[in-house]
């Protein structure tokens, strides 16, 4: 089992916005859909390795990009 975490973002063009931020600065993350046990207003989320979490908060609020939650999720 791999150890992930997923931002939840308010809106398709935020979680977009940011993939586009995060690659850039070459931190690996993917879209998948918002994992059903958590919710969000959009339906698309960004998983990344949660070993990377405070770099990935941390880029997002230094470009000023709105984000709802950053949850732990275990992914087979």
């Amino acid at each position: 089992m791999s150890r992930y975490g997923v931002v939840l973002f308010p809106s398709t063009s935020l979680v977009l916005r940011a993939e586009k931020l995060l690659i850039g600065k070459g931190v690996a993350v993917r879209l998948v859909p918002t994992p059903r046990e958590l919710s969000s207003d959009c339906g698309v989320s960004l998983r990344f390795d949660w070993a990377d979490r405070g770099v990935v908060e941390a880029m997002l609020r230094e470009a000023g990009i709105e984000f709802d939650a950053v949850h732990p999720f275990d992914s087979a």
